[in-house]
């Protein structure tokens, strides 16, 4: 069966969380090498009531991708550009789960009248962004003590002056 793309909900926070712990704990070991405190860190805050918190704040836009009714993937926009998650189940690896999640979140910047995206990549997902049309800029570290690749994203924006509410995001000069 096909991935579907929706936005997450509160009620998606206990099955993104599984995502998000699994996919670090289980696809990123080039990155937490299994130290148990490197790990433990960057585990620390995904927890169902934090996830849940992120899915409800009006500054995120979050997607959730299911396959046969199953959560496999999720990611997070923030309407300042940057992509803070984007995870997938280890079992839906190299399916199109990913790449259509970012597709989703792209459009979604797109219609905020971002045009530049940004992210930090764990070293496992690195191949990923650059496949996808990303700029490796350069090293930085995370809150978490690992070393992240810096990627940006230009984005074609062709609606950035629609005067719909998202119209504090514009773009254009003399606004």
């Amino acid at each position: 069966m096909g991935i579907e793309i929706r936005i997450a909900g509160p009620d998606d926070a206990f099955a993104a969380c599984d995502v998000l712990r699994r996919s670090i704990a289980e696809c990123c070991v080039a990155d937490h090498r299994n130290d148990p405190e490197r790990l433990k860190a960057w585990l620390g805050n995904k927890t169902p009531q934090n996830v849940a918190s992120w899915f409800v704040s009006p500054a995120n836009h979050v997607l959730i991708a299911e396959r046969d009714g199953v959560v496999v993937g999720v990611a997070l926009l923030t309407q300042a550009g940057k992509l803070s998650l984007c995870y997938v189940l280890p079992e839906a690896l190299y399916c199109g789960v990913g790449k259509a999640l970012l597709q989703g979140v792209e459009a979604q910047a797109r219609a905020w009248g971002v045009s530049v995206l940004r992210l930090n990549s764990t070293v496992t997902a690195s191949k990923f962004y650059e496949r996808n049309g990303y700029i490796l800029a350069g090293k930085e570290m995370s809150c978490y003590g690992l070393e992240c690749d810096f990627f940006w994203k230009k984005l074609n924006v062709t609606d950035a002056c629609n005067p719909a509410p998202s119209k504090r995001f514009c773009q254009c000069s003399g606004q």
